[in-house]
């Protein structure tokens, strides 16, 4: 069966490019033992994927030249050689980025028939929510009634980490990228206070945040961005408080070394803790997490938010430059096609 699929042609520099990438039709088999043959539905793009087009080092395998990129889908089984496997079944996997996969079924997960979109499976219920609630309450040890500022917190995690400390009681303070996404944060999600860091100094704008949420400092700071807001967080920290390093977007396409922060002689003296961490490493908290989204679901404490973007997979890439540029509220999804 043809497919369409995009490959990686050539390392970027900076930012990504048209010619970084090409998108190129394949005639893809028949599945083999213990293969199923997807037709991909809906696929996620995440800043993550930035670091494996980079010829340099990552925390995940970088995409090789010349072979198909991977990423989050969702998919219909239309050819299957597994038992229990059947025809029709929708599976959770990683060979995004194309129209037709052939995974092995230990590398799929059939979904389980919960009535919510196939998209939340890549968002809210996926490993966005995951690393949302492994890095808010295990690494970050966030409590109740604590004050949590979020970076990017219009982002598909940041979403998902004010959220979820909402629902605990906590007052959150968030940054974003724009008036548009300030006035989602606080008048549809209802933040105590949020920001935008392209509107003036970041100093003065979180010193602003935290007066108009009647918040003194911070417990926690999780961090999507690194740069300079994690340098302002800092200096707004409690003694005792927690810092999550999830990710650094602002110095993905960096071509020169970026500074770090210049005030780190505070996690001295307020005795801070900063800790980065990996999603893939918390895996034995999947169940807690998918329990607890889903009552947090149900109650109308959290939603599902996310950007869907122009249907195709010829869209793929140009969804994945505009999430770099912060064009997405929530996850940014690509729909790929209808029923089989």
């Amino acid at each position: 069966m043809l497919s369409r699929e995009w490959r990686l042609a050539r390392h970027p520099v900076g930012r990504p490019a048209d010619g970084d990438v090409e998108l190129v039709e394949v005639d893809v088999p028949a599945p083999g033992a213990g293969e199923l043959l997807v037709r991909n539905r809906v696929m996620s793009v995440e800043p993550y994927m930035r670091g494996r087009m980079s010829a340099g080092p990552s925390y995940a395998d970088g995409y090789r030249l010349g072979a198909p990129m991977s990423g989050h889908a969702v998919g219909e089984v239309v050819a299957s050689t597994v038992p229990g496997v059947p025809v029709g079944a929708r599976v959770l996997h990683d060979l995004g980025w194309r129209e037709l996969a052939l995974v092995p079924a230990t590398e799929a997960r059939v979904l389980p028939g919960l009535d919510v979109p196939d998209s939340s499976w890549l968002g809210i219920l996926g490993l966005t929510g995951l690393t949302a609630y492994v890095g808010l309450l295990d690494v970050a040890a966030c409590r109740p009634g604590e004050t949590v500022f979020v970076s990017a917190a219009a982002g598909a995690v940041g979403l998902a980490v004010a959220q979820i400390a909402m629902s605990r009681g906590c007052t959150v303070i968030g940054s974003a990228g724009g008036a548009d996404k300030v006035r989602f944060l606080e008048a549809d999600l209802g933040l105590a206070a949020a920001f935008s860091y392209r509107d003036g100094p970041i100093r003065e704008s979180l010193a602003d945040a935290l007066a108009r949420a009647g918040a003194e400092a911070l417990d926690v700071y999780f961090d999507n961005v690194g740069g300079e807001q994690l340098e302002c967080a800092l200096r707004h920290m409690r003694t005792g408080g927690r810092i999550a390093l999830c990710g650094a977007i602002s110095t993905y396409d960096a071509t020169t070394p970026v500074p770090g922060p210049r005030n780190l002689l505070l996690m001295i003296w307020r005795r801070l803790r900063m800790e980065g961490f990996l999603v893939d490493d918390h895996e034995a908290r999947r169940a807690d997490f998918e329990r607890d989204m889903a009552g947090w679901l149900a109650a109308g404490q959290v939603r599902n938010i996310e950007t869907e973007y122009k249907p195709g997979v010829e869209r793929a890439f140009e969804a994945f430059l505009a999430m770099l540029d912060g064009a997405n509220i929530g996850k940014m999804v690509i729909p790929l096609g209808g029923a089989a």
